[in-house]
């Protein structure tokens, strides 16, 4: 298995703070896209992160030798929702996880 770090730039610094109702329903749209990967498991992890500085989500992806990690990106809804998320994704040559 490969696994990358995927990183999903909120639109706003004070996105988390601050996003409307109809944002709000991306984001749960955007989670059960996420459940579905975990439950592939295509994802090992994936939340929310609370900096102070700027929230932003992440995603520890696991996927067969060869596979590309980009449509996972591309696909996720915030993404493909026009509302201006970035993502990122990097590869992490090696891991620690308990049973991996």
């Amino acid at each position: 298995m490969n696994y990358f770090y995927y990183r999903l730039n909120a639109p706003r610094k004070t996105f988390a703070a601050d996003m409307t109702a109809e944002e709000a329903q991306l984001m749960e749209t955007h989670a059960v896209y996420w459940r579905k990967l975990m439950e592939l498991g295509k994802v090992i992890l994936v939340g929310p992160v609370l900096d102070p500085k700027e929230s932003f989500g992440i995603g520890i992806v696991q996927l067969p030798e060869g596979e590309d990690p980009f449509p996972i990106g591309m696909n996720d809804p915030a993404i493909t929702s026009g509302r201006g998320f970035t993502f990122e994704i990097h590869p992490m040559p090696k891991i620690m996880v308990p049973g991996i």
